[in-house]
């Protein structure tokens, strides 16, 4: 299995745990995300990995929706993609992606793995739970968030609707790096409902 299969699962192992844990009354508490409810943010993970699976001509398999079961439709989201790294004929494959022309492995391993660690946080604060994200996490991160360009903060910029970072909110220099991350990435660190 390769480092970015093994990471992938990794990723995606703690973000269905935190959708296992939300209690059954708070799928629609906001999230830091603006008007994303805690479901909403499992849905944009499961669109996502729709996403991955676009350039290859292919789409999600049928499972229930997010609005019937959310753990469900995460890991049926995650088994097809999982298939995709699976492969190593088609993980190794170049698709074109809003990035440029790269590997399938490399595109999800740029995109949906990581949207699962910063989405993993935003369902953990708006579900009440632990929202600590793994500090070697952060520390892989920091380097390549430290240059957003521009139009990654640009509302439509990738598509219709397609929000890739906010504007940056500034943190204090001696915060701790989850929290300057965060900040990088658009968010607050102390957001609450």
């Amino acid at each position: 299995m390769s480092d970015i299969a093994t990471r992938y699962r990794n990723r995606a192992d703690i973000f269905a745990a935190k959708v296992a844990a939300v209690e059954p009354d708070r799928w629609s508490d906001p999230s830091p995300c603006a008007e994303w409810t805690a479901r909403d943010v499992v849905g944009h993970i499961v669109d996502m990995h729709a996403v991955m699976l676009r350039p290859l001509g292919r789409s999600l398999s049928p499972a229930p929706s997010v609005a019937e079961d959310p753990l469900a439709a995460f890991v049926a989201a995650r088994a097809d993609v999982e298939s995709l790294l699976d492969d190593p004929a088609t993980a190794e494959r170049e698709v074109d992606a809003p990035a440029g022309r790269m590997t399938v492995e490399r595109h999800i391993d740029q995109v949906v793995s990581v949207d699962m660690v910063l989405h993993g946080w935003d369902l953990a604060r708006a579900t009440g739970q632990d929202d600590t994200i793994d500090p070697a996490e952060v520390e892989a991160m920091w380097p390549g968030l430290q240059h957003i360009p521009d139009e990654m903060r640009i509302p439509g910029a990738f598509g219709p609707g397609v929000v890739v970072f906010g504007p940056e909110v500034r943190v204090p220099d001696d915060a701790p790096l989850q929290h300057r991350l965060l900040g990088l990435l658009g968010r607050d660190p102390n957001w609450s409902a």
